[in-house]
């Protein structure tokens, strides 16, 4: 069976693991300082960059960090993983839900628009299977209409749009470093801040509101990194570039290669990193992956078979319906 993801993990990772063990420094120190660092001049231009438990709490912090709280609105695509949602609501702002473009299944700018209100704080595209959203327009727009901008990136570290990586257009973005992404850390997640005050921010929620030991300053949470998942990560880092390299050229074999369906576009400046390889069955999508896997050993699954707003603990943020530019619930099967 060929599995839909597999993380990597060889002798090297191993190696700085068992450095982190010996030197008895196990929780964030030095190896997660050193992560930030490297991440940043590698995939981020060198923007500030903080190190936390998982993307989600990435995510929620990112928010707060920002100033999202109650009585605000973002907006976010309807079909993505429920912790983009999730972290709006886990700020007691309530997420609004947006179509997605049928063809790159990312944020419709056009719909976006349409939902600015009066309460809206911001909008959180998501880079889903690591194509750039249209960032470009989404902050024009956002810059004009005096909203925020924050990325979900999870899935696509080097992912970039016009020579501009991803990562780098928000307020905040945020990466996710679980097991299945294009790198890992064992868990965990990078927050990359366009400013000081946004990270100076993040830095303080991730460890109980304190900067110096004992002098808490706000009220904070337990979301930092520990150094053996920072050690994971930094090797991790150096293997990427390259492993995008071959996710690029794979993703684009494919496309040349497979008839009757609809394959990933890459929309034009844009550089997809394919964290998943998604195609579109016009008829009996779930026929079609059963063959995949029982017939040909080949892993695939739905991503998402429930769009958000129908989610039984997301449904009461929904209002109304969604434009439906798409179908509801697009018949996309990765693999």
């Amino acid at each position: 069976m060929i599995p839909v993801a597999k993380p990597f993990i060889g002798f090297r990772e191993r190696a700085a693991v068992g450095r982190v063990l010996r030197s008895g420094n196990l929780a964030q120190g030095p190896e997660v300082a050193k992560f930030e660092n490297e991440f940043s001049h590698r995939l981020l231009d060198g923007r500030p960059v903080v190190a936390v438990n998982s993307g989600t709490s990435g995510q929620h912090l990112g928010l707060l960090a920002a100033g999202v709280g109650k009585g605000d609105e973002v907006i976010v695509p309807s079909f993505t993983f429920a912790a983009t949602p999730n972290a709006v609501a886990l700020t007691g702002a309530r997420p609004v839900f947006c179509d997605i473009d049928p063809v790159t299944f990312t944020l419709n700018v056009e719909h976006f628009e349409t939902l600015i209100g009066p309460k809206t704080k911001g909008v959180m595209p998501v880079h889903l299977f690591g194509q750039s959203a249209e960032m470009a327009r989404i902050c024009a727009i956002a810059a004009q209409r005096g909203i925020q901008v924050y990325e979900d990136a999870a899935q696509a570290h080097g992912a970039t749009e016009n020579g501009q990586r991803v990562g780098t257009f928000g307020n905040f973005a945020m990466f996710s470093l679980y097991p299945t992404k294009n790198m890992t850390s064992g868990e965990g997640g990078m927050v990359s801040c366009a400013s000081d005050v946004i990270a100076r921010n993040v830095r303080l929620l991730r460890n109980q509101g304190m900067e110096q030991q004992y002098h808490n300053e706000v009220v904070g949470y337990n979301n930092r990194m520990t150094d053996i998942h920072a050690a994971i990560g930094r090797v991790q880092l150096t293997r990427v570039e390259k492993w995008t390299q071959k996710r690029r050229a794979n993703g684009q074999y494919l496309s040349r290669h497979i008839e009757n369906v609809q394959t990933p576009t890459e929309r034009s400046g844009t550089e997809h990193v394919y964290h998943q390889y998604t195609i579109r069955v016009p008829e009996d999508r779930d026929g079609f992956a059963r063959a995949l896997r029982e017939d040909y050993g080949v892993g695939c699954g739905v991503y998402y078979p429930v769009p958000t707003h129908k989610l039984p603990s997301l449904k009461r943020y929904a209002s109304g319906s969604l434009r439906r530019l798409t179908p509801i619930n697009p018949r996309s099967l990765t693999h």
